[in-house]
């Protein structure tokens, strides 16, 4: 499967945003999907992830009650929507899948996206 994210930007903290991740080239609701981070000379870090249904979600203790995973999987789409942003949020997000509900790190995701850019300036 091939993932596209989009949706970064520079925001202000406190400021909303919408990530998108766009599947292609594969059955996407076979597909256990989730978001990661990384910031400039950190390493890349789990943000959140949900089952094939959309039923099961996890998240990272720094962004529960923030940031919101969803699946729409008529239309092949993964977002995570970011409200509250702040400084530390600042990174390039990713968006991952895998086929096999493992651990919330990157080595148990096969699949990959590019990233995309979230800054949030104080």
């Amino acid at each position: 499967v091939q993932l596209q994210a989009s949706g970064g930007g520079l925001v202000q903290a406190g400021d909303s945003l919408r990530l998108s991740c766009v599947a292609s080239g594969g059955t996407f609701r076979d597909y256990y999907m989730g978001w990661f981070r990384q910031a400039p000379g950190k390493e890349r870090e789990f943000v959140a992830a949900l089952s094939w249904s959309g039923r099961q979600k996890h998240y990272a203790d720094s962004v529960k009650g923030r940031f919101t995973i969803s699946r729409d999987n008529a239309n092949n789409t993964m977002y995570l929507q970011m409200n509250s942003l702040e400084p530390e949020d600042t990174a390039v997000y990713y968006c991952a899948a895998d086929r096999h509900w493992g651990r919330p790190v990157p080595d148990d995701f096969g699949f990959w996206g590019q990233g995309t850019q979230v800054t949030v300036s104080s």
